[in-house]
């Protein structure tokens, strides 16, 4: 593996700003782009500079380029890669280019960052772990975009659990439901076929809700029942009708090592759901309601007041002493989806500064792979029960 040319980060050892280069310029480009072109306005961050945004078309890299603030653009991802004034990988590529370029870019000394699921497969998940174990003996980060986890509810939420404040958590449940493949005749994409895909709502949104579960528990994940359905099974594609060979919805059921249970329910043909993460998470002393369609909310019931004063209240979580909510506006200001992704550079640009260990970790993405994985085999075989060994699924 090479080995960076600028390992110590620290503002003292540092001869230039750190260069950054994103691979991907769609939704998730975007939203990345936006997120680098304003989190030095809010928080104190290291020297970074947009080098350069890297897409296939090179007309339509170029205008993405010029609109998201980055100083040019190229078509050729190696070649950025190889770049001695390139530090920073930033991969908001489809799944099944993950594993080629985040390895590459490890393995040439850069710092990485790629979009959620980890990758397409096990297995590619497995090879991009192993690079990321290795890079990191050279000072080279790297972590997965879980943007979730900077939603400044959630991280307040992740808070009062491990305080107590819920006691001991039994049960949990995720749904993410989205609708925008409820229409039989919305077109064809690249996420509806498994080869580019992986899987469909599985990856795409249940890795999201498996994700907060670990998270907002530090548990782990040791049994999985699960199911897949596609509803439906053909769309119309540039060539004529294509069948879909990704899942629409899936289900699954997660004992996790603490014994508490977690149902987990995710659909994109929910219709009328637009983008709605809801978790319900319930302890013998108390729970917390939080849905991602009001992001600035936390719902909370103390259980351990008298019974004539319980009730859920609502925590507007915006003042200065909730997570991230200091860098942003006075009290009483809401913010939104896109601040996920500025906190989630904020979190990764420290962790380079300071040699942290970031998190999510890519090992934190294997692990949900893992999970993942087990709800396919279980899906597969009819709802048979699937055991994961602890060393596949502890310490997300």
């Amino acid at each position: 593996m090479t080995t960076p040319a600028h390992t110590d980060q620290s503002p003292g050892a540092r001869q230039r700003p750190l260069g950054v280069a994103a691979i991907g310029y769609a939704f998730m480009g975007k939203a990345h782009s936006n997120a680098w072109r304003n989190v030095a306005s809010f928080f104190d961050v290291p020297a970074f500079e947009q080098k350069v945004l890297v897409g296939r078309d090179a007309t339509q890299v170029a205008e993405a380029a010029a609109k998201y603030g980055w100083a040019e653009s190229a078509t050729d991802w190696r070649s950025v890669i190889d770049r001695d004034d390139i530090d920073i990988i930033d991969i908001c590529a489809p799944g099944w280019m993950h594993a080629e370029i985040a390895i590459a870019a490890l393995e040439a000394g850069k710092h990485v960052l790629v979009e959620k699921p980890l990758a397409n497969t096990l297995a590619e998940a497995e090879l991009m772990t192993a690079a990321a174990v290795s890079a990191r003996t050279q000072g080279v980060q790297s972590m997965i975009g879980f943007n979730y986890r900077r939603v400044p509810a959630l991280a307040l939420a992740k808070e009062l659990i491990a305080e107590g404040r819920l006691g001991t958590v039994r049960h949990i449940r995720a749904a993410y439901l989205q609708d925008w493949l409820s229409d039989a005749q919305s077109p064809m994409t690249w996420r509806l076929r498994k080869e580019t895909a992986g899987s469909g709502a599985l990856g795409d949104i249940a890795s999201h809700a498996i994700d907060q579960v670990l998270y907002l528990l530090g548990d782990a994940v040791t049994e999985v029942t699960g199911r897949l359905h596609t509803f439906v099974t053909t769309r119309p594609g540039p060539d004529g009708t294509e069948d879909v060979t990704v899942d629409d919805a899936a289900w699954a059921t997660l004992t996790l090592a603490s014994g508490a249970i977690a149902s987990v329910e995710v659909s994109r043909v929910a219709t009328g759901q637009k983008n709605s993460l809801k978790l319900e998470i319930y302890g013998d002393q108390g729970t917390l309601l939080f849905d991602l369609e009001a992001l600035n909310e936390l719902g909370f019931l103390d259980a351990t007041v008298p019974a004539r004063e319980q009730g859920f209240r609502r925590i507007l979580v915006n003042e200065p002493e909730h997570p991230y909510m200091d860098a942003w506006w006075p009290q009483g200001h809401i913010i939104g989806w896109e601040h996920t992704f500025t906190h989630q550079i904020r979190d990764f640009l420290h962790a380079i500064t300071t040699g942290e260990a970031p998190s999510p970790s890519f090992e934190d993405g294997l692990q949900i792979q893992h999970v993942l994985a087990a709800v396919e085999e279980s899906a597969a075989a009819k709802s048979s029960l699937i055991q994961l060994s602890a060393n596949a699924t502890e310490g997300a």
